[in-house]
């Protein structure tokens, strides 16, 4: 079993991506439905206003912090090897860092930063709001189920 401050990097790592994982599967069931459901230029302002927002030390720390927390325990994992859960931490970590940490920064980012460079009145915003709204949310699904099976691979882990 994992023990000592291995098991307490696990256990935040459970944490922390099952915080991320809260918070963008209530993005895919309701913020984005509720968003899309506004007129083009409240949904494009409002959006525009949230990923101002996420931007706040608050979730950084929890989004930013579990993907070094879990660069730390791959790399724990590949030095130490234990003689359980070493498939687990590398499977919860890579879940982690590519399906969600990565979707975020080559799919939500890119698409976060072209819809900031828009006002949101203008008929090109009302134009790429639909597009924005089921891509950015196709995508946000992604991330939603990699960063809850990464935690669910490191509670195996602990098991």
């Amino acid at each position: 079993m994992i023990e000592g401050p291995y098991f307490v990097l696990t256990v935040l790592g459970v944490l922390g991506t099952g915080l991320v994982a809260g918070v963008f599967c209530g993005f895919s069931t309701f913020v984005m439905k509720g968003l899309a459901a506004l007129p083009p230029a409240q949904g494009v302002a409002a959006m525009q206003a949230i990923n101002v927002t996420a931007l706040t030390p608050a979730f950084m720390i929890v989004f930013v912090g579990s993907a070094v927390l879990c660069a730390v325990l791959a790399v724990v994992t590949f030095v130490l090897w234990p003689d359980e859960g070493t498939a687990e931490l590398l499977l919860g970590s890579a879940l982690y860092l590519f399906g969600c940490f990565g979707i975020t920064m080559a799919a939500n980012v890119p698409r976060n930063d072209k819809l900031a460079t828009m006002n949101a009145g203008t008929p090109e915003a009302a134009a790429y709001w639909p597009s924005y709204v089921s891509q950015w949310t196709t995508w946000n699904h992604v991330r939603t189920v990699a960063s809850a099976a990464a935690s669910i691979s490191y509670v195996l882990a602990l098991t």
